[in-house]
């Protein structure tokens, strides 16, 4: 891998992709709400992946776009639905695509607010975004991941066996309920998510979940972590399990922000992969 050291964002040729395919259907460059302007991301190339956009159907008038990324070939290999904060499909989420496309995974980013019509990494106003991310009920919300893992089913390059999930902030949330309602779900990684709503569920878990949590982040209580562990261990759920970094905020494992800490990131994304491999998702 190589830094990207443009925090505006990456330009078609940092990616060795057409134009047109780099500006047709999602936002070019970092959520600028958050970026720091000091950034400096990673920037996985695209050398023996198969970059694509997909329109999946859902039900709604006008189908769910993804951006996938997956190895060449006609392999079937596991499918990680990667599920993103509040800000969209920007160029960190679809580096953590190709990220898990290099490591043998097909990788699928569902762009979960297109309904709004809005561009929300565009924009750089919080009070703004907010409103425009609660329009995504989580009936919605949970509709759109079984469309996307229903339609990972339906590809030469899925194994409907060996599907996961991973999300990050809002996404890491929308992890906890899918592997609540979303049987074809084997595992989910959920990156700093809130708890509060999903306490009370925790024996609803049909796949094992690992939480990844910064000790200093402010918008999740470590009350709210401590209720969700013990939940976890009154509901049996012992292959789910919570993970504090004493030291990360939330956000730790976005290298585009302040947040940023590359040691817990790290740490977090190895744990991440073993935690998919030992549920059979690899």
């Amino acid at each position: 891998m190589t830094l990207l050291t443009r925090p505006e964002g990456a330009l078609a040729e940092d990616f060795h992709i057409s134009r047109r395919t780099a500006a047709s259907m999602f936002f070019v460059g970092y959520a600028l709400a958050a970026v720091a302007a000091d950034a400096a991301p990673i920037l996985t190339p695209v050398d023996d992946l198969v970059i694509e956009e997909a329109l999946i159907p859902n039900g709604a008038a006008k189908p769910l776009p993804a951006y996938v990324a997956r190895p060449k070939g006609k392999a079937r290999h596991a499918t990680i639905v990667v599920v993103n904060e509040i800000f969209g499909i920007h160029d960190y989420i679809k580096d953590i695509c190709r990220r898990l496309a290099k490591l043998g995974y097909v990788a699928v980013a569902p762009d979960f607010f297109y309904r709004s019509g809005v561009s929300l990494p565009a924009m750089t106003d919080f009070k703004q975004i907010i409103p425009i991310v609660q329009q995504a009920s989580v009936e919605q919300v949970d509709g759109d991941v079984r469309a996307t893992t229903d339609w990972i089913k339906t590809r030469p390059f899925g194994d409907a066996k060996r599907i996961g999930i991973t999300g990050f902030c809002w996404g890491g949330a929308v992890v906890w309920r899918s592997a609540m309602v979303d049987p074809d779900i084997r595992a989910g990684v959920a990156w700093y998510g809130q708890l509060k709503p999903l306490i009370a569920r925790a024996a609803e878990l049909k796949a094992p979940v690992l939480g990844l949590y910064g000790g200093l982040d402010q918008g999740i209580p470590a009350a709210d972590r401590d209720a969700m562990i013990a939940a976890l261990a009154a509901a049996g759920k012992t292959s789910s399990c919570i993970h504090v970094y004493p030291d990360a905020q939330h956000g730790f494992h976005a290298d585009y922000r302040a947040s940023y800490n590359e040691a817990d990131a790290r740490d977090g994304w190895t744990k991440m992969l073993a935690h998919f491999a030992t549920n059979g998702v690899v």
